[in-house]
Protein backbone atom coordinates (compact mmCIF):
# COMPACT_ATOMS: atom_id res chain seq x y z
CA UNK A 1 0.00 0.00 0.00
CA UNK A 2 1.52 3.22 -1.07
CA UNK A 3 2.12 6.53 1.03
CA UNK A 4 -1.51 7.59 -0.09
CA UNK A 5 -3.34 4.65 1.00
CA UNK A 6 -1.70 4.62 4.40
CA UNK A 7 -2.98 8.29 5.01
CA UNK A 8 -6.55 7.76 3.32
CA UNK A 9 -6.96 4.19 5.90
CA UNK A 10 -5.64 6.22 9.29
CA UNK A 11 -8.22 9.09 8.30
CA UNK A 12 -11.16 6.37 8.00
CA UNK A 13 -9.84 5.05 11.07
CA UNK A 14 -10.02 8.23 12.95
CA UNK A 15 -13.60 8.58 11.47
CA UNK A 16 -15.03 5.55 12.19
CA UNK A 17 -13.87 5.73 16.12
CA UNK A 18 -15.53 9.30 16.55
CA UNK A 19 -18.42 8.19 15.05
CA UNK A 20 -18.63 4.78 16.64
CA UNK A 21 -20.16 6.53 20.32
CA UNK A 22 -22.04 8.78 18.40
CA UNK A 23 -23.82 5.93 16.77
CA UNK A 24 -24.09 4.08 20.10
CA UNK A 25 -25.99 6.96 21.97
CA UNK A 26 -28.50 7.35 19.15
CA UNK A 27 -29.31 3.45 18.99
CA UNK A 28 -29.67 3.60 22.89
CA UNK A 29 -32.05 6.64 22.55
CA UNK A 30 -34.27 5.19 19.93
CA UNK A 31 -34.33 2.15 21.76
CA UNK A 32 -36.17 3.69 24.91
CA UNK A 33 -39.95 3.44 24.90
CA UNK A 34 -41.73 6.53 24.12
CA UNK A 35 -42.05 8.86 27.52
CA UNK A 36 -40.05 6.80 29.18
CA UNK A 37 -38.11 8.40 32.45
CA UNK A 38 -34.90 8.22 34.08
CA UNK A 39 -35.94 5.91 37.42
CA UNK A 40 -35.58 8.74 40.19
CA UNK A 41 -34.03 7.52 43.46
CA UNK A 42 -36.27 7.60 46.62
CA UNK A 43 -35.97 9.67 49.20
CA UNK A 44 -35.81 8.48 53.05
CA UNK A 45 -39.04 9.28 54.50
CA UNK A 46 -39.31 12.51 56.45
CA UNK A 47 -41.98 14.10 58.37
CA UNK A 48 -43.77 17.29 57.20
CA UNK A 49 -45.13 19.42 60.02
CA UNK A 50 -48.34 21.45 59.69
CA UNK A 51 -49.27 21.66 62.93
CA UNK A 52 -48.37 21.23 66.22
CA UNK A 53 -48.06 18.29 68.14
CA UNK A 54 -50.15 18.18 72.07
CA UNK A 55 -47.40 18.44 74.48
CA UNK A 56 -45.48 16.22 75.61
CA UNK A 57 -46.54 13.84 72.05
CA UNK A 58 -43.30 11.91 70.58
CA UNK A 59 -42.99 12.82 67.12
CA UNK A 60 -44.29 10.38 64.60
CA UNK A 61 -41.04 7.45 63.31
CA UNK A 62 -39.04 5.59 63.43
CA UNK A 63 -40.40 4.75 59.73
CA UNK A 64 -41.41 1.38 58.64
CA UNK A 65 -40.48 -0.48 61.84
CA UNK A 66 -42.14 -1.27 64.95
CA UNK A 67 -41.21 0.20 68.29
CA UNK A 68 -42.88 0.99 71.78
CA UNK A 69 -43.53 4.30 72.81
CA UNK A 70 -45.22 6.20 75.53
CA UNK A 71 -47.98 8.70 74.84
CA UNK A 72 -49.24 11.34 77.42
CA UNK A 73 -52.03 11.28 78.87
CA UNK A 74 -54.88 14.21 76.01
CA UNK A 75 -57.76 15.79 76.05
CA UNK A 76 -59.80 14.95 72.44
CA UNK A 77 -62.84 15.66 70.50
CA UNK A 78 -64.69 12.58 69.29
CA UNK A 79 -67.51 11.67 66.87
CA UNK A 80 -68.67 7.96 65.75
CA UNK A 81 -68.89 7.50 62.25
CA UNK A 82 -67.76 5.31 59.10
CA UNK A 83 -67.19 8.02 56.92
CA UNK A 84 -63.85 10.27 57.36
CA UNK A 85 -65.33 12.85 55.24
CA UNK A 86 -68.23 14.15 57.46
CA UNK A 87 -66.38 12.91 60.72
CA UNK A 88 -63.54 15.41 60.04
CA UNK A 89 -65.94 18.33 58.94
CA UNK A 90 -68.23 17.67 61.56
CA UNK A 91 -64.90 17.47 64.39
CA UNK A 92 -63.25 20.75 62.34
CA UNK A 93 -66.34 22.96 62.96
CA UNK A 94 -66.66 21.78 66.43
CA UNK A 95 -63.07 23.51 66.87
CA UNK A 96 -64.39 26.30 65.22
CA UNK A 97 -67.02 27.10 66.85
CA UNK A 98 -65.20 26.41 70.42
CA UNK A 99 -61.74 28.53 69.48
CA UNK A 100 -60.33 25.31 69.78
CA UNK A 101 -56.58 25.52 67.80
CA UNK A 102 -55.52 22.96 65.45
CA UNK A 103 -53.27 20.40 66.38
CA UNK A 104 -51.89 17.29 64.86
CA UNK A 105 -52.27 14.52 64.45
CA UNK A 106 -56.18 13.26 64.04
CA UNK A 107 -56.90 9.96 65.41
CA UNK A 108 -59.17 7.17 64.08
CA UNK A 109 -60.35 4.44 66.10
CA UNK A 110 -60.28 1.45 64.63
CA UNK A 111 -61.98 -1.76 64.84
CA UNK A 112 -61.35 -5.14 63.35
CA UNK A 113 -63.83 -7.00 61.77
CA UNK A 114 -62.77 -10.48 60.51
CA UNK A 115 -59.23 -9.90 60.39
CA UNK A 116 -59.85 -6.74 58.73
CA UNK A 117 -59.76 -2.92 60.15
CA UNK A 118 -62.28 -0.09 59.63
CA UNK A 119 -62.71 3.09 61.01
CA UNK A 120 -65.14 3.55 63.84
CA UNK A 121 -64.59 7.31 65.54
CA UNK A 122 -62.33 9.97 65.06
CA UNK A 123 -61.07 12.41 67.27
CA UNK A 124 -59.29 15.62 67.07
CA UNK A 125 -56.88 16.18 69.81
CA UNK A 126 -56.61 19.40 72.10
CA UNK A 127 -53.09 21.42 72.55
CA UNK A 128 -53.46 19.79 76.33
CA UNK A 129 -55.96 19.07 79.02
CA UNK A 130 -56.55 22.68 79.89
CA UNK A 131 -57.75 23.56 76.90
CA UNK A 132 -61.84 23.50 75.91
CA UNK A 133 -63.91 21.63 78.30
CA UNK A 134 -65.20 18.06 78.73
CA UNK A 135 -68.34 16.86 77.69
CA UNK A 136 -71.16 16.87 75.14
CA UNK A 137 -70.97 19.21 72.39
CA UNK A 138 -74.07 18.78 70.71
CA UNK A 139 -75.35 14.91 69.95
CA UNK A 140 -72.69 13.99 67.91
CA UNK A 141 -69.65 15.36 69.42
CA UNK A 142 -68.15 14.48 72.90
CA UNK A 143 -65.24 15.72 74.21
CA UNK A 144 -63.18 13.53 76.81
CA UNK A 145 -59.69 12.66 78.66
CA UNK A 146 -57.61 9.80 77.38
CA UNK A 147 -54.95 8.12 79.89
CA UNK A 148 -51.37 8.03 79.21
CA UNK A 149 -50.56 4.71 77.19
CA UNK A 150 -47.94 2.84 76.14
CA UNK A 151 -48.39 1.34 72.74
CA UNK A 152 -46.51 -0.41 69.77
CA UNK A 153 -46.28 1.94 66.87
CA UNK A 154 -45.47 1.59 63.36
CA UNK A 155 -45.50 4.76 61.25
CA UNK A 156 -45.17 5.00 57.21
CA UNK A 157 -45.39 7.42 55.00
CA UNK A 158 -47.71 7.33 51.51
CA UNK A 159 -51.50 6.51 51.25
CA UNK A 160 -53.63 5.33 53.51
CA UNK A 161 -55.68 2.32 52.01
CA UNK A 162 -56.46 -1.52 52.70
CA UNK A 163 -52.68 -2.48 51.85
CA UNK A 164 -51.07 -0.12 54.02
CA UNK A 165 -53.39 -0.66 56.97
CA UNK A 166 -52.99 -4.38 56.70
CA UNK A 167 -48.95 -4.08 56.40
CA UNK A 168 -48.96 -1.71 59.48
CA UNK A 169 -51.94 -4.72 61.14
CA UNK A 170 -49.32 -7.42 60.38
CA UNK A 171 -46.06 -5.49 62.05
CA UNK A 172 -47.70 -4.99 64.88
CA UNK A 173 -49.30 -8.47 65.41
CA UNK A 174 -46.23 -10.40 64.34
CA UNK A 175 -44.22 -8.52 67.42
CA UNK A 176 -46.76 -8.13 69.65
CA UNK A 177 -47.47 -12.14 69.40
CA UNK A 178 -44.13 -12.53 69.88
CA UNK A 179 -43.76 -10.60 73.41
CA UNK A 180 -47.02 -12.34 74.79
CA UNK A 181 -49.06 -9.23 74.77
CA UNK A 182 -52.63 -8.98 73.52
CA UNK A 183 -54.92 -6.03 72.60
CA UNK A 184 -57.40 -5.47 70.14
CA UNK A 185 -56.85 -1.71 70.34
CA UNK A 186 -56.01 -0.29 66.91
CA UNK A 187 -55.80 3.57 66.84
CA UNK A 188 -54.39 4.94 63.56
CA UNK A 189 -52.94 8.27 63.81
CA UNK A 190 -53.15 11.24 60.15
CA UNK A 191 -50.68 13.98 60.80
CA UNK A 192 -51.05 15.66 57.34
CA UNK A 193 -53.90 17.35 55.92
CA UNK A 194 -55.06 17.98 52.22
CA UNK A 195 -52.37 20.14 51.42
CA UNK A 196 -49.67 17.36 51.71
CA UNK A 197 -49.29 15.34 48.72
CA UNK A 198 -50.28 11.75 49.65
CA UNK A 199 -46.71 10.24 48.94
CA UNK A 200 -45.53 12.99 51.81
CA UNK A 201 -48.33 12.05 54.29
CA UNK A 202 -47.32 10.76 57.68
CA UNK A 203 -49.24 7.75 59.07
CA UNK A 204 -48.85 6.15 62.56
CA UNK A 205 -50.34 2.98 63.62
CA UNK A 206 -51.15 2.16 67.18
CA UNK A 207 -51.60 -1.03 69.11
CA UNK A 208 -52.53 0.27 72.53
CA UNK A 209 -51.07 -2.29 75.41
CA UNK A 210 -53.29 -2.79 78.54
CA UNK A 211 -52.02 -0.89 81.32
CA UNK A 212 -50.33 -4.16 83.21
CA UNK A 213 -48.13 -4.61 79.77
CA UNK A 214 -45.03 -3.52 80.16
CA UNK A 215 -42.68 -5.40 77.44
CA UNK A 216 -39.19 -4.05 77.09
CA UNK A 217 -38.30 -1.95 73.56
Amino acid sequence: MGESGHGSYRLIMKWFFIALPLLALSLFCFAQPKGSKPPVEKQNPRYVAEAPLPKGWPKPGPYNEVTLKTFPAYRAAYTQGKGSGFAFWRLFRHIKRQGIPMTSPVEIGMAQKEQKLGMESMGFLYQHDEVGKLGQDGRKIEVRDVAAMKALSYTWQGDKNKTTLQKAKLALDTVSKKRGVKSDDYRVMGYNGPRVSKDQKTWEMLLVLPAKEEPQP
